[in-house]
């Protein structure tokens, strides 16, 4: 049951046009864009600082953005509650979802990695395992903020708000720049979101070779461990 439940799931989010356009599309222009512009102050070849931030990116957008749009769309028009009572248990309701996410995430990597590698990337092949409990954390720490905004808001609301927060951490969370680029105290925050802290701990592993820092996995955890609890207490089926 949960492996077809989970097929099905990631079926639905890779036949969604929008969904491919914000979890594939948008990042892969990025990739391109910022490897190519000279925008910032980041050391060459560009391209190996911004894989781990168009990969923080792509992360963000399928676990939180994606999710929470669909999460809300679900209940507006009665899914999730039909699904709720269905043979289906309700841990295989929500494994299926988070192992779908997964199974996107992973698709991303691949497709943006190879992209990459083509554009002159080089991976610190020691941090290459090292990351994937990372992209793990950060799918879960997203996921969790996307049920709690799709899990209590009304459908339009959600479509609002997930659009706008996946635009200002963009901007402002460490993914387009790093945040050494951004202004004094906006820099500052951005180590403490869960973007900066994914993009920041990516780049260790990936460009550097080296083990993620305590606080970008702490504020990982921090952030899912919050948007979880309150999500568990507030989401609502329809």
């Amino acid at each position: 049951m949960l492996a077809a439940h989970t097929v099905l799931e990631a079926k639905l989010t890779l036949r969604h046009g929008e969904q491919v356009l914000l979890n594939l599309i948008i990042p892969l222009a990025l990739l391109i864009g910022l490897s190519t512009l000279h925008i910032g102050a980041v050391t060459e070849p560009r391209v190996d600082s911004v894989v781990p931030r168009v990969l923080a990116l792509a992360v963000m957008s399928t676990a939180f953005t994606g999710q929470a749009i669909a999460l809300g769309f679900d209940r507006r028009y009665g899914v999730i509650k039909r699904l709720s009572a269905t043979a289906l248990p309700r841990w295989v309701l929500i494994g299926g979802r988070v192992l779908a996410t997964l199974v996107v995430v992973a698709l991303q990597v691949v497709v943006l990695g190879i992209t990459g590698l083509l554009m002159g990337w080089s991976p610190a092949v020691e941090g290459l395992l090292a990351a994937v409990p990372l992209f793990v954390l950060g799918t879960l720490a997203f996921g969790a903020a996307g049920v709690l905004v799709g899990g209590t808001l009304r459908a339009e609301i959600v479509l609002a708000v997930a659009n706008a927060v996946w635009f200002v951490l963009l901007l402002a969370g460490g993914l387009a720049l790093p945040p050494q680029d951004l202004p004094g105290a906006v820099g500052a925050l951005a180590h403490f979101l869960p973007s900066g802290a994914l993009a920041e701990s990516l780049d260790a592993t990936l460009a550097h070779g080296a083990l993620p820092g305590l606080r970008p996995v702490l504020v990982l955890v921090a952030w899912g461990a919050v948007t979880g609890l309150v999500a568990g207490r507030t989401t609502r089926l329809t």
